[in-house]
């Protein structure tokens, strides 16, 4: 919550959108580094993961040393009534001493929403009382949303799992393609870097949610073709303990249950001898009676198989993931974070970022809870058609509801959220330039005699 204000605090109104996306690309380089880290401690015969999640020490103790030496916002500094500390800070980070343009914008742009606010109060419900930042509030927690409701946490957290469902069969491979899947986000979030100042934040949102939708379908129409063309049951043996898996007459079904797995051979020419056997309670790795409740394992089989059916159509899911985060990394994952950074007023950025960072996390923490048990009760293929229902949704709030902020001071912006709600998106004429010609004085706004053309 608190990097993408601080770096939109600090940044030349050029320059904002690519450095406050630099921090989702370095997100994602971590997440990259981490499941290549994953991979190399998969060939650990036991406790891999205890070396995984302890690593994590490293980074957390080099951007604690990080932060020491960062100074404060100018702006937060101004706020505090602290000027010459702001001044020398504003001309370090320039890397100049000629500052008192910019200095003195700042200034007066925080002692007018100083006198906004002496009526004193709480910051949240003033912000639900002023109509341009709770528009603005909406469309910044709208944005966090639906990039949760696409479903990306989803998919960067259950990858592996996702693979191994649509019929990769070795772990440790599962756990090196979930490593592509991460390469892949890394590098087409990288390119926001260059996109976000060139092509704009609306058009490369709208992008990124279109393209998203599409590659969710390529995602669902994979695992509706393995579901499909599962394959049969061919053995029912008999259980004493008398367990629905054996009831099972083909192992999609018999996968919906996670009380089950398929045990079965395969050679040149498909399938055969397959069963739907109950699961070891110790361990998912076995099954708890049958051809698969050892560790031996032939090149014809038997083969246990928990969470996937053995598959021809895993390429189809491999390449809609890829697709998917070829379409979701340049736009949807960093611009809510960018957009948050600049859409609210100085007295209103901290809580309004805290409100849309916490539905990030919730919807989060919602849909990462609920995948697995979701993906039981409506098929695999069924929930990611769920998410690009979602996914579509969100294409039609940004299409009616986003503003363009590219290159406008953060303290210009709130006159893009003074109209009717959701007319900001339709109203994008209201150009950069003609927002220079803008002198605002209160709430009154007044057009230079320069140019009138475009302004409502």
């Amino acid at each position: 919550m608190t990097l993408p204000v601080y770096i939109a605090e600090v940044s030349p109104p050029h320059m904002r959108g690519q450095l406050v996306t630099v921090i989702t690309v370095l997100i994602t380089a971590g997440q990259f580094i981490a499941c290549v880290v994953d991979g190399a401690f998969s060939y650990m015969k036991r406790d891999g993961w205890r070396y995984m999640l302890g690593l994590s020490v490293l980074p957390s103790i080099l951007q604690f040393v990080g932060f020491l030496f960062l100074p404060e916002s100018p702006r937060w500094l101004l706020q505090k009534g602290r000027q010459e500390e702001a001044r020398q800070v504003l001309s370090r980070i320039r890397g100049c001493q000629d500052v008192d343009e910019e200095f003195d914008y700042i200034r007066t742009s925080i002692e007018e929403e100083e006198k906004e606010l002496r009526g004193g109060g709480i910051i949240f419900l003033r912000i639900l009382g002023h109509g341009p930042t709770r528009r603005a509030l909406i469309v910044g927690c709208g944005l966090q949303m639906f990039q949760q409701l696409t479903g990306i946490n989803t998919v960067m957290y259950y990858s592996a799992t996702i693979l191994q469902m649509s019929g990769v069969r070795d772990e440790r491979r599962a756990i090196w393609l979930s490593a592509v899947t991460s390469g892949t986000n890394f590098v087409c979030t990288s390119l926001s870097i260059w996109l976000v100042d060139r092509v704009g934040r609306r058009k490369l949102t709208l992008a990124s949610l279109t393209g998203t939708a599409l590659s969710l379908s390529v995602l669902s129409v994979g695992f509706l073709l393995a579901a499909r063309y599962s394959p049969p049951v061919t053995l029912h043996p008999l259980d004493s303990h008398n367990s629905s898996c054996t009831k099972y007459g083909y192992c999609g079904d018999c996968m919906l249950n996670p009380a089950c797995g398929f045990c079965y051979h395969e050679n040149s020419s498909g399938v055969f001898d397959s069963t739907c056997l109950p699961v070891n309670p110790k361990t998912t790795e076995h099954s708890a009676w049958g051809g698969c409740a050892n560790q031996t394992e032939t090149l014809e089989g038997p083969f246990w198989a928990y969470n996937f059916c053995p598959t021809t159509y895993s390429w189809i899911v491999l390449t809609g993931l890829l697709l998917y985060l070829t379409s979701f990394a340049p736009g949807m994952g960093p611009m809510p974070w960018t957009i948050n950074s600049e859409i609210y007023p100085l007295w209103a950025r901290s809580t309004g970022n805290a409100c849309s960072a916490g539905v990030n996390w919730i919807f989060n923490v919602v849909l990462s809870l609920t995948f697995l048990h979701i993906a039981e009760l409506i098929t695999y293929q069924g929930i990611f058609f769920v998410y690009m229902g979602f996914t579509v949704l969100g294409l039609l709030f940004a299409f009616g509801c986003l503003p363009e902020t590219q290159g406008l001071q953060l303290e210009d912006i709130e006159n893009l959220f003074t109209g009717p709600f959701c007319s900001c998106g339709t109203s994008s004429h209201l150009t950069n330039q003609n927002i220079q010609y803008i002198r605002v004085k209160g709430n009154n706004y007044l057009p230079s005699d320069n140019d009138t053309s475009d302004i409502d």
